[in-house]
This record gives C-alpha cells, sequence and structure tokens, in this order.
C-alpha cells in the first residue's frame, strides 16, 4: 500500500486580466475519478491542502456538460470518428461537443432502433447528422429534422433524447458532488504548511487534480517547492492533472541552476482548451501551457483538445484535461506498482 499525497487547491476565487475576481476551486470529475480509483486500489490516500483549508468545488466544473455518461461520450466518440478521420480535418471545441446536442446520439439512435432500424443503418444516420451538424454549428435536432435525416422520429422524440442526456448529466453531476462532500478528507484535510520534511518524505507520490484552483496557490508555494523536492530526491512519482500541474512552478532549481524539471516531457490544460472555457473567455491572467514553456518544458499536447492525453517522463505524470482523469490516474497506478 503506497501513501500518496493528494493535493488539492483550496483556492475560491482567481484574479481574472482585467482584476476582476471569479469564483474558481477544483473540478469535481477531476478530483473524484482518481481519488476512488486509488482508494479502491488500496493506497492511502491523504487529502492535502496548502493552508488546511477545506477545498472548494469549481461550480463551473459542476455543469452538467463536464459529467455526460460515460456510455454517451463512448457513442459519440464513434459517431467522430466516422467524419473525423484526422484530427486537423475538423477541430475539436468545447462549445461542439456540449452545446450542439451531439452527445444525445446514443440515446437517438436507440429510438430508431426501436422503430426497426438496424444499429448500423441507424449508426450511419445519425453520423451523417452529426456532421452537418459540427461543420456548420447547427444543433444535430435541427439537421436531422430539416435535412430529411430523422429517420421517421419527430423533433419531440428527438429533443428528448438531448433533455434525457441532459437530466442525466445534471444528476451524475450531482452525484459526483454529494460524494466528494461526504468525503473525510476533504472535509477536513491535511495542512501542507504544517508538515516537516520528514513527514513529506513519508509520502510514496503525490497528485494534484486541476481546476482553475492549482494557478492560484500551487504555482508559487514555497510548502509545494518543499514537497516537490523531498519525493523528487526519492523519486517518488508526481501526477497532475489538468491545471494541477501548475505546482510544478514551484519547484526548485537544480544545482545547475535550471529548473527541476527543465527538459522534462509534459502536459497540462492547453492555451488552445483555455480559450473555449467561460475564464479563459474571461481572460485569464496566464497560461499554464505557455508558462511550463517558458519554464522549460518539452511541452507534449495530444493531436486534438479535450481529448485523453497523458505523459509519462521519468518520475513525471501529467494529464492533458479532464478526459484524462482516469487515464492519468492509471498512469500513476502503474508507476507505484512498478
Amino acid at each position: 500500500m503506497a501513501r500518496i499525497a493528494y493535493l488539492v487547491s483550496s483556492a475560491k476565487e482567481i484574479d481574472l486580466a482585467d482584476g476582476t475576481r471569479h469564483p474558481t476551486g477544483y473540478f469535481a470529475e477531476e478530483a473524484l475519478k482518481p481519488y476512488e480509483r486509488f482508494v479502491a486500489a488500496g493506497h492511502d490516500v491523504v487529502v492535502v491542502t496548502p493552508d488546511g483549508v477545506p477545498p472548494t468545488a469549481d461550480a463551473y466544473g459542476l455543469e452538467h456538460f463536464f459529467h455526460y455518461p460515460e456510455e454517451d461520450q463512448d457513442f459519440f466518440a464513434s459517431v467522430t470518428r466516422t467524419f473525423h478521420h484526422d484530427p486537423d480535418d475538423i477541430r475539436v471545441t468545447l462549445h461542439q461537443t456540449t452545446e450542439l446536442g451531439l452527445v444525445a446520439a446514443r440515446r437517438i439512435v436507440e429510438r430508431l432502433t426501436q422503430r426497426g432500424m438496424t444499429p448500423s443503418a441507424a449508426h450511419g444516420l445519425v453520423s451523417r447528422a452529426a456532421r452537418i451538424a459540427w461543420i456548420q454549428d447547427r444543433q444535430l435536432v435541427d439537421v436531422m429534422v430539416e435535412e430529411g435525416l430523422d429517420g421517421g422520429l419527430s423533433r419531440q422524440e428527438i429533443q428528448e433524447a438531448v433533455d434525457e442526456l441532459d437530466r442525466a448529466a445534471h444528476a451524475l453531476a450531482e452525484e459526483r458532488r454529494r460524494k466528494l462532500e461526504s468525503f473525510e478528507g476533504f472535509a477536513h484535510p491535511v495542512a501542507l504548511s504544517s508538515l516537516s520534511d520528514e513527514e513529506l518524505a513519508a509520502f510514496d507520490a503525490v497528485f494534484a487534480p486541476g481546476g482553475h484552483g492549482p494557478m492560484v496557490d500551487l504555482a508559487d508555494n514555497a510548502d509545494v517547492c518543499r514537497l516537490l523536492r523531498v519525493l523528487h530526491d526519492k523519486r517518488a512519482p508526481v501526477a497532475a492533472l489538468c491545471h494541477g500541474p501548475a505546482l510544478l512552478l514551484s519547484a526548485p532549481e537544480r544545482e545547475d541552476g535550471q529548473w527541476l524539471f527543465d527538459g522534462y516531457r509534459m502536459t497540462c490544460f492547453t492555451d488552445e482548451e483555455e480559450d473555449q472555457t467561460v475564464p479563459g473567455r474571461l481572460g485569464m491572467p496566464w497560461y499554464l501551457d505557455t508558462a511550463l514553456k517558458n519554464a522549460g518544458a518539452v511541452f507534449d499536447d495530444g493531436p486534438s483538445a479535450w481529448a485523453s492525453h497523458v505523459v509519462v517522463d521519468r518520475n513525471l505524470i501529467t494529464g492533458q484535461n479532464p478526459a484524462s482523469s482516469e487515464a492519468t490516474a492509471d498512469a500513476l497506478l502503474k508507476a507505484l506498482a512498478a
């Protein structure tokens, strides 16, 4: 059994570029999925915040479109693969994947098959409609009805599939919020500032989930610096997800005067993805992707935005975005097993 420092930001607000303050915190999915995976594997997961203040779930991260059920997301991926063979052909945007009703494809196909259409034919029909909706920036419901691709379904029936998905996503977001609030560690975290170097050395790894919070209190933090130095000295895994890699900016210099992670391959939430978020559109004070590159990172982002992407270089494990939550956690479990 390994002892994992589960380092979560306790920040509640972030200063935007124009000086206004915006609510922030951790992203629920990014905090919950790895935590549950580590506990299920039998590891001792110690929730730590910089100051011992309980962390706050970012309300933006609890928006329903970040919590579409896995089976709907997987089916949607099978649809986009039919017209998205090369990621450079059609860029992935948060708007297209969350605001056009496209992720309801599985539920629409179910309704078509109930009407007697074969699964293959139903998948092909919805895929053709989804491609038009994606390229022309139109609602999937409108495309299916207006382009004669409804397969015999009424507008109301197609819309009900979209509404059903939204209800399921809202329910899943609420379930994840309740789970996180029920965890003792999230209600009463350990203060990183209270731990001695000897106590830090008792950890076998650190994992930092994202949300914009880490940009506030993990990126320039003397105690995070101590933690990274101690763990790096023993070659313990350092894992971070999405905005969590902001903690790497607190890392000390090596003996040669270079940043501790200079020359390491890594990833994080990209500038492209950031510009599509609500805080990004309002104006971020700085960009994590750019900051890591400037610090000396060999940046390695995925072939398309919002897709799962994990980078492992020596003892450093980084995940790009919320979709990378489970894969990043699995990479840490693999490292601990090794």
